[in-house]
């Protein structure tokens, strides 16, 4: 019955979005060109990172609900999630900024890099917990040179909105509304700190993936694919 679970999971992420990307006022599809280019070199990272992991045993997936089906020595649904987040959240991020632009703010900067500092002390001293300190650490060196590149306001507040659907969608992965999970965690190797069944770094592992995928999107369309 759930053999195809993480396979419509992706589906329905990326569904709406989709739906909505050749809308008038939003035009979402004249950047793809910047989207695409984000999304490979970033997913890129992920997934030797996620392959790398999954050989060590930091976590995995329970093949009832998966296709069966490897690319790169991940599921193929793995592999797909890299793609239908990012273009997902960013589709969001491009509404919010189309629909309702904000300027900037000095204080977010200020908490932005305190933020950041906290992160990299926190992966310090957590150096054991892979996933932990590996997180934290790159989401500080990024969160770092992030307002370099883009509208910090606007992604807190796009990143904001969207935890609640990645609640919603980690929570059926690690399973929250699920009999069993799709991806287990070992936790020996992160702090063991549950959110309903998510483990607490997937909220900053996505928002380093998320992160990265809006400074490259920004950085590219707003200059190699400028109109």
């Amino acid at each position: 019955m759930f053999t195809y679970l993480y396979l419509l999971i992706d589906f329905f992420v990326i569904l709406i979005p989709l739906f909505f990307t050749f809308h008038k006022r939003l035009n979402f599809f004249r950047n793809y060109p910047p989207f695409f280019i984000s999304t490979f070199v970033v997913g890129a990272v992920f997934v030797v990172w996620d392959v790398y992991f999954t050989n060590l045993g930091y976590w995995g997936f329970n093949p009832n609900y998966l296709t069966g089906v490897n690319l790169f020595s991940l599921p193929i649904e793995e592999v797909l999630f890299f793609f239908c987040i990012p273009y997902a959240c960013v589709f969001s991020y491009h509404v919010l900024e189309t629909i309702y632009p904000i300027s900037d703010s000095d204080n977010l900067k200020k908490f932005n890099y305190l933020f950041s500092f906290v992160l990299f002390v926190l992966g310090l001293i957590f150096i054991e917990k892979h996933y932990t300190s590996i997180t934290f650490i790159a989401l500080s060196i990024v969160l770092l040179i992030a307002p370099l590149f883009i509208n910090l306001k606007m992604f807190y507040r796009a990143y904001g909105i969207l935890l609640i659907p990645f609640l919603i969608t980690n929570g059926l992965l690690t399973g929250s509304f699920i009999e069993d999970q799709v991806v287990w965690y070992n936790d020996n190797y992160n702090l063991g700190i549950r959110i309903l069944t998510i483990p607490v770094e997937d909220v900053f592992y996505g928002m380093l993936l998320i992160l990265l995928n809006v400074i490259i999107y920004e950085k590219l369309r707003d200059s190699v694919f400028k109109r």
